[in-house]
């Protein structure tokens, strides 16, 4: 399961709504792909429909899917949102990440 913060839940309604996507009805599709400075990276979108293999999640009104993949390495994860001053945006809190880079954008295990 990935749960969802009060504050990233705020920003992914105002972020679906002003791109067309209906927070109601669509998801936000959460991944892992290689790359980044610690080998892995998190890849965040949104999405209209669900692909074959998919694992949906619910969380404080937010529709979550994840590939059957990236769902290995996700177990357990909080999507918050950071708007302080040293930069704004999602931040994946991650039990399953041994090692973080700087930015939070990428991990290892």
């Amino acid at each position: 399961m990935i749960k969802v913060s009060e504050n990233a839940r705020k920003k992914v309604v105002e972020l679906m709504t002003d791109d067309g996507f209906d927070s109601a009805t669509d998801y936000v599709r959460v991944g892992v792909k290689s790359g980044g400075c610690s080998g892995l990276s998190y890849d965040l979108k949104f999405d209209k429909e669900q692909q074959e293999g998919d694992k949906v999640f619910e969380d404080n009104e937010v529709r979550i899917i994840v590939d059957k993949k990236s769902f290995l390495y996700l177990v357990g994860t909080t999507l918050e949102y950071s708007g302080g001053l040293n930069g704004s945006g999602f931040v994946f809190n991650n039990p399953n990440a041994q090692r973080t880079c700087g930015c939070g954008e990428s991990f290892s295990l």
